[in-house]
């Protein structure tokens, strides 16, 4: 489906914007007039992250006049695998700051505008309506849903974009001229079924792969020039190193958007089971340590992949994967004259498995708040985090 140009020409480009941009300038398709309407163009970036960052650097690059980013992180140093933007010494700045500064190198003529402020319901009408674009890469369902229902609100374009490990996915979602973020996803998936990339990991360069599909949607949507990606995903794999492509439709039973919600509450981050569980049965890594130090009679599970557990462990825990929890394979494994005690990376996967190990009548469980990284950051900082 060919579209319109999103955004108007501007007026002119300097000797100096078309010394910059003369490869653009000199494919018939972009021209002159699709440099100006890139010139012209305001795209707000949620997250400079994985995906954040190739195309932030890619939209600064092919001229877009002005960028926003919204992200309130900062960088780590688990992140510069993939955050191509962030260096060494940008290492507990504010990821946008880091990315402005970038972004400045690469392009000293694109204007950016930060918001250092979590998305949220109450500010996100508010911040999108200035822009003529939203890209989101972000990797949790509850901003995707936001950031869709913002989108139809205000009547705008959203390039969506995921990656996991070795896969990666591409759509743009406009409810004016197509199907939006809800017809794909009409429901978001049980709490703890999908796992976020810090849990299952992404190889790096897929998102450069992905980021660079997101910003050349983005420049066809501002030119007016090919056919978006509306009603149609695109899926890479990169160990089989294939593209294709799903025809997504309109869902004649999604419901309309007619107002923001409580996206966390929607989709849940954690089960209701899960929480009800943890509710009196949550111990700090200090006070694990109290009862390893004291020899007191415990089982310390790791319910996290044996990937993981190679990267860093507490001493003494045993490795029994939280899927084995849920489909009951671990219940053999666990003795019935000690205390279980269950953790994870940050607390989440376990309260999931708390659940399922009370309800198989081990009713003085507890498991271990903010998991692995609590352990290191709290009892032993010479162990690595990831």
């Amino acid at each position: 489906m060919s579209l319109p140009p999103l955004v108007e020409p501007a007026d002119e480009l300097t000797v100096d914007e078309v010394r910059r941009y003369s490869r653009h300038l000199i494919i018939p398709d972009v021209g002159m007039d699709g440099q100006k309407r890139l010139k012209n163009a305001k795209v707000l970036v949620v997250g400079a992250g994985g995906l954040g960052s190739p195309a932030l650097l890619y939209l600064a690059a092919a001229g877009v006049g002005t960028l926003g980013i919204i992200d309130f992180d900062v960088v780590d140093e688990s992140n510069l695998q993939r955050q191509i933007i962030h260096g060494q010494s940008d290492v507990d700045r504010p990821k946008a700051e880091s990315a402005r500064d970038s972004i400045k190198e690469v392009n000293p003529n694109t204007e950016v505008v930060l918001h250092l402020e979590r998305l949220e319901s109450d500010n996100a009408l508010d911040i999108f309506r200035d822009y003529d674009l939203i890209l989101d890469g972000t990797d949790n369902f509850a901003t995707r849903y936001l950031v869709n229902d913002a989108c139809v609100l205000l009547d705008k374009p959203y390039v969506w974009g995921s990656i996991f490990r070795f896969d990666g996915q591409v759509s743009v979602f406009w409810n004016e001229h197509g199907p939006q973020y809800r017809d794909l996803y009409p429901e978001p998936p049980p709490p703890g079924m999908v796992p976020s990339c810090a849990e299952g990991g992404v190889l790096g360069v897929l998102c450069a792969s992905i980021g660079s599909v997101m910003v050349n949607e983005a420049i066809k949507l501002i030119t007016g020039i090919g056919e978006p990606l509306v009603g149609r995903l695109l899926i890479f794999d990169a160990l089989e190193m294939t593209w294709r492509e799903v025809k997504v439709r309109r869902d004649p039973d999604t419901e309309p958007v007619t107002e923001l919600i409580d996206y966390e509450a929607f989709c849940g981050a954690v089960s209701e089971e899960a929480t009800e569980a943890a509710a009196d049965s949550t111990i700090t890594a200090g006070e694990l340590k109290a009862l390893l130090d004291k020899d007191e009679d415990i089982f310390l599970v790791d319910v996290r992949e044996k990937n993981e557990y190679e990267i860093v462990s507490i001493p003494g825990a045993t490795l029994i994967p939280k899927g084995e929890f849920l489909n009951g394979k671990a219940f053999s494994q666990l003795p019935q004259d000690k205390r279980i005690v269950l953790h994870c990376k940050s607390g989440v996967r376990s309260a999931e498995a708390l659940a399922a190990v009370k309800n198989a009548g081990f009713s003085d469980a507890v498991h271990v708040g903010g998991g692995v990284l609590a352990w290191v950051n709290q009892v032993d900082p010479s162990l690595p985090t990831y």
